[in-house]
């Protein structure tokens, strides 16, 4: 059974005693900024030059510093960059401004566990790794409550490292709620898989193909967005609170029988079998090593698979009907919350 550490198994005074720099601010950096900001902790953040986020952190009190002097001023340093850009700020600001004793943070294990970053003997390795987008994760610590988070330890160099990992998590909130201990390689691995065969890959083909089924069998398509995509959240409102018995004992019995019976069709052996293969390319590494490659070429196919899905048939009905809901998108996260700083 997996241990919990709550707010009753946390110093709060090791984080207080560090000096953090939060690299990045865009979904997560702001709520981490912030939450350990409000928690007493004294926090920087820094900012490439010419950042478009520099203005709005520092409309929120916070002191904001250029990479390398951030990183250069703390003793704790949390990198809230997008994957793919973590390589190149280690290798410039922050590698060459680490001293013995201090502590490099993680919130997605990508870059340890794919050796793109090799951080020097000395310094303590940590993740805290929120189970939450930002803006929640900063909303639910204002209302006092917090986001669950999952700490893991790569290289405990002063054998405190997970005690400092549990404060940082409480800094944030997170020891409200809950944080779980793992490692680095589970955390990386089971998130590629799980966005990638369930919450985003496989969902939004899932949508997309019950969605062009029932159009070309010369269904409205507002009918196919309505039963595929817009009725999707009630189902997961309802697994997020009762799991998946939970969902079942709230639809009609004809949904159930049909959830029971047609299910394992949709996703049957050949699926699981795709799903192995999938999980096999994340944990040899196969999957990185594509997705750093297409980062170092230009990004070209990413684009025209991006481009293509935006211009998919149901993105254009699904934007006519939500306009005439206009409460959808009420308190929805703008593209500008979730940017990486």
């Amino acid at each position: 059974m997996a241990k919990l550490f709550y707010e009753k198994d946390v110093d709060p005074a090791l984080i207080a005693a560090r000096k953090v720099a939060i690299l990045g601010y865009g979904s997560q950096g702001h709520a981490h900024a912030l939450n350990l900001r409000d928690s007493g902790v004294d926090v920087r953040v820094g900012l490439r030059q010419g950042s478009s986020s520099a203005d709005k952190a520092r409309s929120e009190g916070l002191r904001v510093l250029p990479l390398d002097e951030a990183a250069a001023e703390a003793d704790l340093i949390m990198i809230l960059l997008p994957d793919t850009e973590q390589k190149a700020v280690f290798e410039s600001s922050i590698g060459p401004n680490l001293r013995e004793g201090d502590a490099l943070f993680f919130a997605h294990g990508f870059n340890i566990r794919f050796e793109q970053i090799t951080p020097p003997a000395g310094v303590d390795v940590a993740m805290v790794a929120p189970k939450g987008p930002g803006h929640l994760v900063r909303r639910t610590y204002t209302e006092g409550g917090g986001v669950p988070a999952l700490v893991a330890v790569a290289q405990d160099a002063s054998g405190k490292a997970k005690q400092i990992a549990l404060s940082y998590a409480h800094g944030i909130g997170a020891a409200r709620a809950g944080v779980l201990e793992t490692t680095f390689e589970e955390e990386t691995e089971t998130d590629l898989f799980g966005e990638q065969v369930v919450l985003c890959g496989g969902l939004t083909a899932l949508v997309t193909a019950g969605y062009e089924t029932l159009v070309n069998a010369g269904y409205q398509p507002e009918s196919a967005y309505f039963e595929c995509l817009h009725e999707l959240k009630l189902i997961v409102d309802l697994m997020y609170e009762g799991g998946i018995t939970g969902m079942r004992f709230s639809i009609s019995d004809t949904a159930e029988y049909g959830d029971l019976t047609r299910g394992p069709r949709v996703i049957n052996a050949a699926v699981r079998q795709e799903m192995g293969r999938i999980l096999e390319e994340i944990r040899s590494g196969h999957f990185a090593e594509e997705w750093v490659a297409e980062n170092r070429t230009g990004r070209k196919r990413f684009s025209e698979l991006r481009s293509a899905g935006a211009s998919h048939p149901i993105e254009k009905v699904g934007a006519e009907l939500r306009a005439m809901m206009p409460w959808i998108s009420a308190g929805r996260a703008r593209p500008q919350d979730v940017s990486g700083g």
